[in-house]
Formats: C-alpha cells, sequence, structure tokens
C-alpha cells in the first residue's frame, strides 16, 4: 500500500507545484544567481516551499534533498527520503519555452522506489513506482527496445555533440537539443528518443524521478562504465552518464568513451 500511497502524494504534490508554477510562468520573474552562474527565480523558490511543507508535513519522518534548500536526513528508523526539482530546466522557463517541468522522488536503500516528472505546459505526467510500470498520464509506456537498429535518434548537449567523431555522427540522427534533463530522459522512456548523452555535472535532482521511469520502461541511466547510480543525503555532482533502451546501451558507452580519448 505504501508504494501506492507514496506515488499518489508524489502525483498531488507535483500537480500543484505545476500549478504555482505556471503563475509565474512568462510573467518575468525575478531572478537570482547561485554559485556556478546558475539561475533561480522566484518560481523556483515558490514551488520549493510548498513541496517541502506539503510533502514534510505528510511524510514527517522523511529526508528532505532538493536543489533549493538544505538537505534533512530522515528521523527515527525511517530511511526514506525525497529528492525535489521544483523546476527542472529554469533557463528554459525563464526563456519561456515549453520543455521544464517538476521532478520528485522518493529514494529507499539507494535507489528510487517513487518518480513524477510533470511538464504542465506540454501536459505530460510520467509516474513509475520500484514494482509497477512507467506511465505517462495514466496510461502505461511500451517496453523500449531490446535490440540496437542501424541508426540512433539521440539528444544530445552541444557539447557532446561537437565532440562526436565523424564515424558516430554518421550513425546518429541528432533529435533537437532538450536543457531540461528529467524532461530528457523522460523522452528517452517514452521511446521518442533512443538514448542521450549528459554531460558532467548533472545533480541527483536533476535524474531521480527519470532514473526510476526509465528503469520502468525497460531503459537504464548509467554512468560511463555502466553501474547505476546510488542515491544518499549528500548529492554529489555525476561524470558522463547515458541513457537509453537496454539495446543502444552498449553502443552508448562506446560513444562515451570516444569523447575522453
Amino acid at each position: 500500500m505504501r508504494s501506492v500511497d507514496d506515488l499518489v502524494l508524489l502525483q498531488r504534490a507535483a500537480g500543484e507545484a505545476a500549478r504555482i508554477a505556471l503563475g509565474y510562468f512568462r510573467q518575468d520573474p525575478e531572478v537570482f544567481w547561485k554559485e556556478g552562474n546558475s539561475p533561480v527565480s522566484q518560481a523556483d523558490l515558490a514551488v520549493d516551499g510548498f513541496l517541502r511543507d506539503f510533502l514534510l508535513s505528510a511524510r514527517p519522518r522523511y529526508g528532505w534533498v532538493s536543489e533549493e534548500t538544505a538537505a534533512e536526513p530522515p528521523s527515527g528508523s525511517e530511511e526514506r527520503f525525497f529528492v525535489v526539482d521544483p523546476i527542472d530546466g529554469t533557463r528554459s522557463f525563464l526563456r519561456g519555452e515549453t520543455t521544464w517541468c517538476v521532478a520528485l522522488a522518493v529514494i529507499e536503500g539507494g535507489r528510487p522506489t517513487h518518480g513524477v516528472i510533470h511538464a504542465p505546459v506540454t501536459g505530460e505526467i510520467f509516474t513509475a513506482f520500484a514494482d509497477g510500470p512507467a506511465q505517462i498520464n495514466g496510461q502505461e509506456l511500451a517496453q523500449l527496445p531490446q535490440i540496437a537498429g542501424e541508426r540512433m535518434t539521440l539528444s544530445l548537449p552541444d557539447g557532446v555533440r561537437r565532440r562526436l567523431s565523424a564515424a558516430d555522427a554518421a550513425r546518429i540522427d541528432l533529435a533537437a537539443s532538450i536543457p531540461s534533463l528529467a524532461y530528457r530522459l523522460a523522452q528517452v522512456a517514452r521511446g521518442r528518443l533512443d538514448g542521450t548523452i549528459v554531460q558532467p555535472r548533472a545533480n541527483d535532482w536533476d535524474i531521480a524521478a527519470a532514473d526510476l521511469i526509465l528503469d520502468r520502461a525497460g531503459g537504464a541511466l548509467l554512468n560511463g562504465v555502466g553501474q547505476h547510480h546510488n542515491y544518499n543525503l549528500t548529492p554529489r555532482r555525476h561524470g558522463l552518464l547515458i541513457a537509453g533502451g537496454k539495446g543502444v546501451l552498449p553502443r552508448l558507452q562506446e560513444i562515451a568513451a570516444s569523447l575522453h580519448e
């Protein structure tokens, strides 16, 4: 029952968070600048404040990890904690683009057990829990192909595109870049992309919900040597990551390895 209850809680939280964010969307919210020249807006802070109050009121013994506020450990014997990105794709949000989202996850034993990605402008709500299928808007996502085709459709950051070898570039159909990492990974889970390569310095809150959704759709998010990530209360920035259906992961690993040469 906890699996269902926690997923329902995340869906409710994400829905209200999306409504709050939309109130600031294309309204020129005030913007502040964090370390590393990363923007945070009034919308990010308002959504984060709501999520913290709502989620920890419902699960007061859970811990908390967010892009915008300090981490808090679980209390008592509880081992679960939330990982929250109030607006993934803040730069896209501020430019008035559509591919930003609210991304929420519950972590237990180092891995996500529940995840929701809510993209309010596009109308896409991705959900998953550890023992169930990945879904979009309540409909089960088809399992991703286990055998790779001759070509791959990938969405890649500009920094990765520029470093592709001629041989690798010849096998790839490049889709539009998607700055929101959570939304980009959700499109891989949906099958609209065969995969993606993620540049170093992604954070746990960028990937936790999508990690689970992709896994339950038959794919995986892995580091450059093919390992899953374990999450904890001290999130760290990641090295190069690859994501796709199991059929394309070996080829993505080869491309990722070539980027280091």
